[in-house]
């Protein structure tokens, strides 16, 4: 209903049935003027090439036809409207790729919140870093790095985050910051770790370990679920999709690699960051910054005995430790 005023009714029995309705469907009910919409939708689908959000009414059994518009969609959707139309023949494979965006893609290449679960959102702020994430809070990286030991799930949350964080982003599965816009360190470090990361107006107070928002407070410990791509930050621990590269991906993919012109590299600073990238297509690492490599584990201590060495000895002797660690 336009107006917004009425609950609609299924349009199809399947959809009927799928939705658990005891109400009859228009195929049901009119089924002349249902025969008659779906043979006009199939046409006006065919002529714009592009799936179609579509008004009728029905009046004293005849149909009118409103309007029609290319209809929106969400990324996964997107996925699978473009293969679906490459395989009917309605549109080329090489239009197939142009339909659906790079934002889309790299939303499918991260965890994703289930559309039908149920979100008790307490905050929302900037999206830095696309993905999904559920775990317990914690406010340093050195409890992130020993739940991630006892293999837990948690998410770091901190007014800033600095280049002596790393350890502490690379534990957690998520990154949550007070302060930050899009190009911050939280957010970069974490778009290159594939994390998700959002920044918001949460109020953080380290000594009592407590997370503050809208009047709400939680401690550490307590369960939190951010969404990178929309900047939410959710009570609870809510159901996720995992990314697949098979199916209508996989599919789109190899259409791109027939059509593409260049090589992909990536950018990647450790062995782990090396192997995602292998295992998700990329030939080669393009970038690789040494600066994160230096912030794991003894190394950082290392290198801040070399930088600070007053002498060539002690400059050579702060060396000798980090290499084998570099090996």
């Amino acid at each position: 209903m336009v107006a917004v005023i009425r609950t609609p009714q299924n349009i199809t029995e399947v959809a009927r049935i799928k939705a658990k309705s005891n109400k009859p469907s228009l195929e049901t009910v009119m089924s002349a003027a249902f025969t008659e919409f779906a043979e006009i939708c199939d046409t006006l689908e065919a002529h714009y090439r592009d799936m179609q959000d579509m008004e009728f009414t029905i009046e004293r059994g005849k149909l009118w036809m409103l309007q029609t518009r290319s209809g929106k969609r969400t990324a996964r959707a997107a996925l699978k409207i473009a293969v679906d139309m490459a395989n009917d023949g309605l549109i080329t494979k090489e239009e197939a790729v142009m339909r659906v965006g790079a934002g889309a893609l790299d939303q499918l290449l991260h965890p994703t919140i289930d559309p039908k679960a149920e979100r008790d959102v307490v905050a929302t702020g900037l999206p830095a870093s696309p993905g999904a994430a559920s775990g317990e809070l914690v406010f340093t990286s050195e409890e992130a790095v020993e739940a991630a030991a006892a293999e837990q799930h948690v998410i770091l949350a901190r007014v800033e985050t600095s280049p002596e964080d790393i350890h502490g982003m690379h534990a957690a599965q998520g990154i949550l910051t007070t302060r930050g816009g899009m190009t911050s360190h939280a957010a970069v470090v974490a778009r290159g770790m594939g994390k998700p990361c959002g920044a918001g107006a949460v109020r953080i107070d380290y000594r009592a370990g407590t997370l503050t928002v809208a009047g709400r407070t939680f401690n550490k410990g307590d369960v939190i679920t951010i969404d990178g791509s929309t900047g939410q930050v959710l009570g609870g621990k809510v159901a996720m999709l995992k990314p697949e590269l098979t199916g209508d991906f996989g599919k789109l993919m190899e259409w791109a690699d027939d059509v593409r012109r260049m090589k992909v590299r990536a950018n990647a600073e450790t062995p782990n960051d090396a192997r995602t990238a292998r295992d998700f297509g990329a030939e080669g690492i393009g970038l690789c910054r040494t600066e994160h490599m230096f912030f794991d584990g003894d190394r950082i201590l290392a290198m801040r005995e070399m930088i600070l060495a007053e002498t060539s000895e002690g400059r050579r002797t702060a060396l000798a430790k980090l290499l084998p660690m570099q090996r």
